[in-house]
């Protein structure tokens, strides 16, 4: 018989880590993983390393925790991912966390390329990458946020989002961001607001000769069509921010753009 006195049920929530340690030669160092978040090494041939991550529960909703963790030593390279689009969904109660610490040490190249992260409507998430470099490192980070899921017809309208990057750069801050995304971004017009976008990214050099690239990456960029996109580079740093309308356009333009920064590949589990 049901007892009406009883206590909600408590939803069970995602609790995940995962993490690798990639030393000289691309030789694995150190992997651990924690329930539903996973890391692994496909076998590559003639390429760096990649660590892919990923979320076995299919995504995330308030209370979730979710943390990533990718250190690259000294000489070493790798690439880290996602092996598919993170979604964010409807919360019930609290805030997801999303999670991903990342380092790379002298002469060590990191390229940080997660595929984008779906936000539905009623989402609240609290997303954090934290970089610390050193001087001399290369690093490319790339974060992409798609809101709704346009083959449903789906306009957000309650939005919770804070996403804050950080990198700190031989011990001191090169790069800190922070937005915050409530219900009145989603309906402010203009330049203040998103101009109409329901797809941004952005995407970020930081290496001794960062500046040099930018002519080439200016190149790959589209120039009309859906998606906006316009690129800068002062301090030892490129950054390339991108808008559309719709996802898959500004997805395509971001891989074009990676691809030109980084003069190789997408990672393997793209699909471009």
């Amino acid at each position: 018989m049901f007892d009406e006195t009883a206590p909600p049920a408590q939803m069970q929530r995602v609790d995940g880590r995962a993490g690798a340690t990639i030393g000289p030669g691309g030789r694995l160092g150190r992997l651990w993983q924690k329930g539903s978040a996973k890391a692994m090494l496909p076998r590559m041939h003639g390429r760096a390393p990649e660590v892919v991550f990923l979320n076995t529960a299919g995504g995330i909703t308030g209370g979730d925790r979710l943390a990533y963790t990718l250190d690259v030593a000294a000489g070493a390279a790798a690439v880290g991912t996602t092996q598919t689009a993170e979604r964010a969904y409807r919360s019930a109660g609290g805030v997801a966390r999303v999670e991903a610490r990342l380092s790379v040490g002298a002469g060590g190249r990191l390229h940080w390329l997660p595929q984008e992260m779906i936000l539905f409507d009623g989402a609240a998430v609290d997303r954090r990458v934290t970089v610390e470099m050193a001087g001399d490192a290369e690093l490319v980070l790339l974060e992409t946020l798609v809101l709704g899921r346009a083959a449903m017809g789906e306009r957000l309208a309650d939005l919770q989002l804070t996403d804050r990057r950080e990198v700190i750069r031989d011990g001191r801050p090169a790069m800190v961001e922070a937005i915050r995304l409530g219900p009145a971004d989603l309906l402010r017009p203009g330049a203040a607001g998103l101009g109409g976008a329901v797809a941004v990214a952005t995407l970020s050099l930081f290496a001794p000769d960062a500046e040099d690239r930018l002519d080439r990456l200016r190149a790959a960029l589209p120039s009309d069509g859906p998606v906006r996109a316009a690129a800068s580079a002062w301090d030892g740093r490129v950054v390339a921010r991108f808008a559309a309308p719709e996802a898959w356009p500004l997805r395509r333009a971001v891989a074009r753009a990676v691809e030109a920064l980084t003069d190789g590949p997408l990672p393997r589990v793209w699909q471009i």
